[in-house]
């Protein structure tokens, strides 16, 4: 199979040891790369007793066979791990241009096992690599990590590191490339994982360019296609994904008060309209992207001054803006950036500053206890101190910083207020707006995830041909929820597994066209089922995963918030989602039992007959 290096690299830090894995090729073709590959290397290497923060846990990191090809969107890569802030199944996808460089080095991916005793980096140039001291760059952010790093091998160097966050383990921690310009592998606190190891940097150059099987017919392919995708996604080049988040507001679908509130309109003051008429200065594009929705941004003076790099997500304005009600673009730009800086994610901790705030109003937290700080809502002041508490693990910081769920272990009566699933926190879409996410955030492999399934694109402008979503579903249909989660779950499996960008949806990519770039990339046709069949496989791995560490049905639950308080705004009504039913049909529709286990047949069906012997006596 063309593409495909069947080559990863491994180094065990415990050991000083670099020594190379070359799987069978029948590892590709089956769980394809990126999130499948590295999903069935963590299930072979990890189990119950695996501590996510010990030498033993592997920290992985993919690509795909689309990595490098110039397909568009194809900059990217997984990282996969055994996650310190669940205890499951853990892994986080980022763009930028890691990715491409790790292609290029002659590697498929990298396993990185064992502690150092010592902090060190990884060294990866020009296929050869290396381990050294890396007692000059430990306490030192992100961003200077990535510019040191190219001062020293040149522009073409990348990086994949941690700030200080990941170096005192802090469970929301993240993983950062691309330096000021933040692409994060951001859940499930991978950082801590890098952390654990000691591992401050791992750095990469690569000159060598995977061979493909048809490239004269790809790019006749792309010709046709990249026009069509950069018309399609004219609004998000132009105000990025915080150009959703005033609509998000209007529909229902940003958290607002901790998921407490319906309509607030102040959601303007933090849009992408507001951030293109006053702090952003052009344009990012992630690696063999045509579409270019990231966020440049510059804060020169004012309180918030000391920006430049990376402006915020919609994911970010909404946990830090809306469900905090906080207007200050600046502010929100100042504590993401400080996020970025120190390797934190901004979910967590917007999730984490709004209970916190909740608990102030409630008198469950005093200033006392928060260090001073007055944690009323829609402070800006409040939110940047707490956010730095964070990045820090200061005071009252180290615990925020440990996640909502586990907050409520201290907090003995705020139950009610840690809104997450599987301990991985709700981003920022509501499912009392798209109510096919209700089930889709519920069964995600990681914790509540808007992208394992995003059934919400479907509900908004995307299709899906193949399978009989010839237009958008409209919110609220009653029906059909499972049957589109898991057809829309088996299709993200794929893109992070084959390593393209979901937006790449919204541009009108369907099954249709990832079977022939898949074919003229490889070499190897395989139908839409076919592909879909590898994505609904690659999606079982990662239950399977899951139900070796004893997830059943009662982890498939979503807040009682969500489920039983409706927003009452104009956006969504008082609709709250009728969530037993669809679990019990998504279940149904998945050939797993009513525990949420697999059946034996579903697991022999898709040539994972090997795992049987996980499931539960």
């Amino acid at each position: 199979m063309m593409s495909y290096w069947q080559k990863i690299l491994c180094i065990d830090l415990r050991e000083g040891r670099i020594s190379v894995l070359e799987p069978d090729i029948s590892l590709f073709a089956d769980y394809i790369g990126g999130s499948g590959v590295g999903a069935r290397l963590l299930f072979d290497m990890t189990g119950p007793e695996t501590d996510p923060l010990g030498p033993d846990n592997p920290l992985i990191w993919m690509t795909g066979p689309f990595t490098a090809t110039r397909i568009p969107t194809s900059g990217r890569h997984e990282i996969v791990s055994k996650s310190p802030l669940t205890g499951i199944y853990g892994e986080g996808d980022a763009g930028g241009r890691f990715g491409i460089a790790l292609k290029k080095s002659g590697f498929d991916g990298i396993v990185v096992t064992g502690q150092s005793k010592t902090p060190v980096n990884i060294l990866l140039i020009d296929g050869e690599a290396s381990i050294e001291p890396a007692h000059d760059l430990w306490g030192k952010d992100a961003f200077y990590v990535d510019g040191y790093m190219k001062e020293r091998f040149g522009k073409n160097c990348e990086t994949s590191c941690i700030g200080p966050a990941g170096e005192k383990l802090v469970p929301i921690s993240c993983i950062v490339h691309d330096g000021e310009n933040a692409r994060m592998v951001g859940r499930c606190g991978l950082g801590a994982v890098m952390g654990s190891k000691r591992l401050k940097c791992l750095a990469v150059v690569g000159g060598k360019t995977p061979e493909i099987s048809d490239a004269d017919g790809l790019m006749q392919l792309q010709k046709k296609i990249v026009p069509q995708m950069v018309e399609k996604m004219k609004g998000m080049n132009l105000l990025g994904t915080a150009g959703g988040a005033a609509a998000a507001e209007k529909m229902g679908d940003m958290p607002i008060q901790n998921w407490r509130r319906g309509d607030w309109p102040q959601a303007e003051k933090i849009s992408g309209q507001q951030m293109a008429e006053t702090i952003l200065k052009k344009n990012y594009y992630c690696g063999s992207c045509p579409i270019g929705c990231g966020r440049d941004v510059e804060i020169n003076e004012g309180k918030w001054a000391g920006v430049k790099g990376a402006g915020p997500e919609y994911e970010t304005l909404g946990m830090l803006g809306g469900s905090c009600m906080v207007e200050d673009l600046e502010a929100i730009t100042y504590a993401a950036d400080l996020c970025n800086r120190y390797g934190i994610d901004t979910i967590e901790t917007g999730s984490a500053i709004a209970m916190t705030m909740e608990c102030y109003e409630k008198g469950l937290l005093s200033s006392a206890d928060l260090d001073g700080i007055e944690a009323e809502w829609g402070s800006a002041d409040a939110m940047v101190a707490l956010t730095r508490k964070i990045c820090e693990a200061e005071g009252i910081g180290r615990l925020l910083g440990r996640g909502v769920a586990a907050m409520t272990t201290i907090l003995k009566d705020a139950d009610e207020m840690a809104i997450h699933v599987k301990g991985l926190a709700l981003p920022a879409h509501d499912p009392r707006c798209f109510n096919t996410m209700a089930v889709g955030y519920a069964t995600s492999n990681r914790g509540a995830c808007h992208l394992a399934g995003a059934s919400y694109f479907y509900e908004k402008t995307a299709v899906m041909p193949e399978y009989g979503y010839d237009k958008p579903r409209p919110r609220y249909t009653t029906g059909g929820e499972a049957e589109l989660n898991v057809r829309a779950q088996n299709l993200m499996g794929i893109l992070d597994s084959l390593k393209i960008c979901k937006f790449a949806i919204y541009g009108g990519i369907s099954y249709a066209t990832i079977s022939e770039w898949y074919g003229l990339v490889t070499g190897i046709e395989k139908s839409v089922d076919e592909i879909a069949e590898a994505g609904e496989r690659i999606f079982n791995v990662k239950r399977m995963y899951n139900v070796r560490h004893g997830v059943t049905r009662t982890d498939d639950m979503l807040p009682e918030r969500i489920l039983k308080n409706p927003r009452n705004d104009t956006g969504t009504g008082n609709y709250t989602p009728d969530f037993e039913p669809m679990l019990d049909a998504y279940y149904k529709c998945r050939g797993w039992d009513q525990n949420g286990i697999p059946k034996p047949e579903t697991l022999d069906r898709l040539g994972l007959g090997d795992l049987k012997k996980f499931l539960p006596q």
